[in-house]
């Protein structure tokens, strides 16, 4: 079509593409706002929603307890590990102290240092008393920390316990909002879809094509690139399924239009040969010549062989002779080449059979 064209006629063709493009890109954009708006139309739901409070509020109210008794365990801890160091350290001291007295005394035999001995064992026994105590205070705390983790281990069980319960109730929340809101995309896109194809079918060529094929764009986008990734899968069940039914809602179509374009060429060839160039366009007569092939049919014609002025195929003229100058031209041309004159279209000069 674009070698039929003026020269004029090209560039502004080519600007008009540039609007259709541009103004695609302006409702695009203005619809892709509206459709990413869409989830804010259902209220946002949590695990809290589900879960059951009371429950999940006491059990988190005992895992609180638990790790402030933990801490307090822990610090106690320290606290008994210091002093039970000190014990020992106080209690090892002592006795080597008294284990260094006993010696001399053994080396000496003195008798008068036996009340001595005596005051000495018995503080020996006091510290060692008092290391038991510090290592009887770090088991207490020890048993007190363990008690604290086993029952935040048990309240943390509960919780996981109720978190689970709720999450089915959420999982099947969440499909659910999904499932609306692709309601709302689709009742948004499919109608944008159903006028788009309205207006390929009957608009695409009228005097405001642009803005129809921008709006064909921008529908397309919006049903394949905004909708179609928010399809519900199922396992890919329903993909599929879509996928299968747009599939043959198009082969069906395209197998319909083909046979309607055979009928209507079938028909078309039943007329007769100026009425048939009459009803062909002038634009598309030449892009069609330009390719080779017939304007009529659209097969294949060899051009080029100046013995054939007919379509072997359809039987449409192809070439005739100007009024004024004879000259053979295109039947399609408005104008003959060698003259200038206005095509009157003679009738194509047939063969004369030969006289017996």
């Amino acid at each position: 079509m674009s070698k039929a064209l003026r020269l004029s006629e090209k560039w502004f063709q080519r600007g008009l593409w540039l609007v259709a493009l541009v103004f695609a890109g302006f409702l695009i954009g203005l619809g892709s706002s509206v459709v990413g708006d869409l989830p804010q139309v259902e209220q946002t739901v949590g695990l809290e929603d589900f879960i059951d409070k009371p429950a999940a509020a006491q059990v988190r109210a005992t895992i609180a307890t638990g790790h402030k008794a933990e801490e307090a365990a822990d610090a106690a801890l320290e606290q008994a590990n210091l002093k039970h160091q000190t014990a020992r350290a106080n209690s090892s001291a002592a006795r080597e102290t008294f284990d260094n007295w006993l010696a001399t005394r053994g080396a000496t035999g003195r008798a008068d240092q036996d009340p001595e001995l005596i005051r000495r064992t018995q503080a020996l026994d006091a510290l060692a008393t008092a290391e038991r105590q510090a290592q009887s205070a770090i088991e207490q705390q020890e048993q007190v920390a363990l008690d604290a983790r086993q029952s935040v281990q048990a309240a943390q069980t509960q919780l996981d316990a109720l978190e689970r319960a709720a999450d089915v109730g959420w999982q099947q929340a969440q499909r659910a909002q999904e499932l609306r809101v692709f309601g709302y995309r689709l009742a948004l896109t499919l109608p944008l879809l159903a006028i788009a194809g309205w207006l390929f079918a009957k608009k695409r060529k009228s005097t405001y094509w642009p803005f129809v094929w921008g709006f064909i764009f921008f529908a397309l986008f919006a049903f394949f690139v905004e909708l179609v990734p928010y399809l519900p899968s199922y396992g890919g069940y329903v993909r599929y399924v879509v996928g299968i039914v747009l599939t043959v809602l198009v082969g069906r179509q395209a197998i319909v239009a083909l046979n309607r374009y055979l009928e209507k060429q079938k028909l078309a060839e039943a007329l007769p040969d100026a009425q048939r160039r009459e009803e062909l366009s002038y634009d598309v007569a030449l892009a069609r010549l330009a390719k080779g092939v017939c304007p009529g049919c659209e097969r294949p014609v060899d051009l080029k062989n100046d013995s054939i002025d007919f379509c072997p195929h359809c039987g449409i003229g192809l070439f005739d002779h100007c009024a004024p100058c004879h000259t053979r031209k295109s039947a399609f041309a408005k104008f003959c080449h060698a003259c200038g004159a206005s095509a009157t279209v003679l009738p194509p000069v047939a063969a004369t059979p030969p006289s017996v």
